[in-house]
């Protein structure tokens, strides 16, 4: 009995003993297996999955592909203002003398050039000046002879001193008050000549001091103006710039020769390009901030003073890869591009994380994680339908 219960162990041991071997054989292959398939798994997580559409859909939504590009996307300095002229540029047009407007030539915003008659003006007053001023012109004619004439009998001891300082005087006053008529007359910007021959102007123009705009018309036809009296504002657009307020944390970063890029209250859409040429130097109070000045490069005619502006002054140049920013998504905490392949009549889009820096002008930069290969495509825009779409299928393939 001892023998068969030695023999029945030591079988119940043996096929024991095959059965582990045959069990951990298969644990062995599942294992492998496994490790297979996990392996391709991880390979295809390596490439990432895509999205694949054809060249109708391509057309259809737009597609822009092209090369990551190097652009200019430096540190800026946000800014607000308004557009100015200098005072020089800014022209009130005034009358020196008391007078009705007779006609109005022109209207607010029409441009005018230098000399540009804008309106004329008509007064009894005027039409007196004129025939005094030619009245005391001949009087001045006979004075001068008759000083001419004294001087010289003084001079060779013949006439008496009396007479020569009566004739000195009537001359010498006599010329003071022509010059001071032909100074009013001149500011009248009437011929002089005509009206020593006896011609006189009954309407008086009115002209524009310099090339510009009629910013305002300040009288009626008809209306009585007093001298001095504003009738127009003349304004040139030829040295409109930029004012800018600048705060105290920020002014050790700005210096003349800086580019701004702005935008006006107007046309919120439209970027304009100016540079710093002067920085104040006195503070505002409250908020602490200083004034800087910038000359705009683009063109100024659309462009109206006071107009409220904002701004980015650019602190320093710096090129660095970077891509409109449609053409980068953000996906939890984390941001991607596409790059781009044509395979048939498909293209085929693949994820590439990527960090993000700064933006600018509507790209921003973007910092590669893996190098890419020479001359590759990336979508420069759709990033986030893209996304969409690679998101709806669960294979990681996604063929449209």
């Amino acid at each position: 009995m001892k023998k068969l219960n030695i023999y029945i162990l030591t079988l119940f041991l043996i096929v024991g003993t095959y059965s582990c071997s045959s069990s951990i054989g298969e644990n062995h292959e599942h294992s492998e297996e496994e490790k297979h398939e996990h392996k391709e798994g991880h390979e295809e997580g390596e490439h990432g999955e895509e999205v694949h559409i054809n060249a109708l859909q391509f057309k259809s939504i737009d597609m822009e592909i092209g090369e990551l590009q190097k652009m200019n996307i430096g540190e800026y300095v946000m800014t607000n203002g308004d557009l100015e002229v200098p005072p020089q540029h800014d022209a009130a047009v005034t009358t020196i003398i008391g007078a009705n407007v007779i006609k109005i030539k022109v209207i607010e915003g029409e441009k005018v050039k230098k000399g540009q008659v804008l309106a004329y003006i008509s007064h009894p007053d005027l039409i007196s000046l004129q025939t005094e001023y030619q009245q005391k012109f001949h009087q001045l004619s006979f004075a001068k002879e008759e000083y001419n004439r004294q001087k010289k009998l003084y001079d060779e001891k013949v006439g008496s001193g009396r007479e020569y300082q009566k004739a000195s005087a009537s001359y010498f006053s006599l010329n003071g008050e022509v010059k001071g008529l032909e100074a009013q007359l001149k500011m009248l910007l009437l011929n002089l000549p005509k009206i020593q021959e006896g011609h006189i102007y009954e309407n008086i123009p009115v002209v524009s001091p310099l090339n510009g705009y009629i910013q305002k018309v300040l009288v009626k036809t008809g209306q009585y103006v007093l001298p001095q009296k504003e009738l127009f504002e003349v304004i040139s657009l030829d040295d409109i710039h930029v004012d800018l307020m600048v705060y105290e944390k920020d002014i050790s970063k700005v210096e003349v020769g800086q580019d701004v890029i702005f935008t006006t209250e107007i046309e919120s859409g439209k970027k304009r390009k100016a540079k710093i040429f002067n920085i104040g130097k006195s503070f505002e109070k409250g908020p602490k901030a200083i004034h800087l000045h910038a000359d705009i490069v683009d063109q100024k005619d659309d462009l109206i003073p006071g107009t409220y502006v904002r701004g980015k002054i650019l602190i320093n140049n710096k090129y660095v890869d970077a891509l409109p920013e449609a053409a980068v998504v953000q996906e939890g905490e984390d941001y991607f591009f596409f790059t781009v392949d044509r395979e048939g009549d498909e293209w085929s889009f693949k994820p590439q994380k990527v960090q993000v820096g700064n933006s600018d002008h509507g790209n921003i930069e973007v910092k590669l994680l893996y190098p890419m290969k020479q001359g590759q495509k990336v979508a420069l825009n759709n990033a986030y339908y893209l996304m969409a779409e690679m998101k709806k299928s669960e294979g990681g393939h996604h063929h449209h």
